[in-house]
């Protein structure tokens, strides 16, 4: 029988396909900022431990200076995966996949660096943030401070209204969508500019929720039926340059279930709340836009507007 947080991680996408885990092997941005990254923080010698390692090519990147990389995957089809494919590249044999569950496997020896690539965006879905968190307390007792490295250091989280088209060859549906961020699309209509909600820095302790109501002025006329979500991961920072080595996950738009019409100059009141690791229909369902100021009369009552 599955426990509560088996059956929960089924459902959020823990055990998700291994096509899928291919999918991001052939994203080369992620693929390039995790590598350049994770050579900039693991030092030669180091002993690093991976949190969800899927096919295991970032402990394999690790391995390249590490002495020692711990690789744990709670998925059984990944950890074979995983242990197929490292015995396939040089230094794999650095790597040892284990079979076990992040939020309770701890290394048998104090390591330099954390890497956790359960990155969804908006933290949603995958329990990155409750998997550090965790991880941070279990460690501490165990081996005392420092904490090690983590790589993701900290994410910045946005989010922006849109105008969006939800027309598919005459059939209206009004869908979740994930948009790469190097692609203009033509019925995507930025209505004004994205605001910050929230920024995690794994070297500190975090919240599990996040409970957001900020305000936006309206740049063009036209309704308002979306709100983008956008995720960017800082994977280390190198202070050296004073600079860092990021990683931005593709958009998320998701349909409001009330559209808004707006003028130019009003001021747009976006409301919503979620945990870290909840589903989309969770924040979907806490999501609230409405018109607080017109440009042309202010104020006025606060009220929805409506088609």
């Amino acid at each position: 029988m599955l426990n509560e947080r088996e059956i929960e991680s089924c459902y959020l996408g823990q055990f998700i396909p291994v096509h899928y885990h291919h999918n991001m092997l052939m994203d080369q941005n992620r693929m390039h900022g995790f590598k350049s990254a994770i050579d900039y923080a693991v030092q030669p010698g180091a002993k690093v431990l991976e949190l969800g390692g899927g096919t295991g090519v970032l402990s394999w990147f690790a391995a390249a200076k590490a002495d020692k990389v711990y690789c744990v995957e709670f998925n059984p089809d990944m950890v074979k995966e995983a242990r197929k494919m490292l015995a396939l590249n040089p230094n794999g044999h650095k790597v040892e996949v284990i079979h076990a569950d992040a939020f309770e496997y701890l290394p048998p020896e104090p390591v330099d660096v954390v890497i956790c690539e359960m990155i969804h965006v908006g933290m949603l879905r995958e329990k990155q943030v409750e998997v550090i968190e965790s991880f941070k307390r279990r460690y501490l007792q165990r081996f005392g401070g420092p904490l090690p490295v983590f790589l993701p250091e900290a994410v910045i989280m946005a989010v922006q209204p849109l105008q969006q088209e939800y027309d598919f060859e005459g059939f209206y549906a009004p869908i979740v969508q994930f948009q790469e961020t190097t692609v203009i699309y033509p019925g995507t209509v930025e209505m004004a500019q994205p605001a910050v909600y929230s920024i995690i820095d794994f070297n500190l302790p975090n919240e599990m929720s996040y409970n957001w109501e900020g305000k936006f002025v309206i740049e063009r006329s036209g309704q308002i039926n979306a709100m983008r979500f956008v995720t960017k991961n800082i994977l280390a920072v190198v202070k050296e340059r004073s600079t860092t080595i990021d990683w931005l996950n593709h958009y998320m738009t998701l349909p409001l279930a009330t559209p808004v019409y707006a003028s130019q100059g009003d001021i747009l009141q976006v409301s919503f709340q979620y945990r870290a690791g909840g589903s989309i229909p969770s924040l979907q369902a806490a999501l609230r836009a409405e018109i607080l100021y017109e440009a042309a009369v202010q104020p006025r009552q606060l009220t929805p507007a409506y088609a």
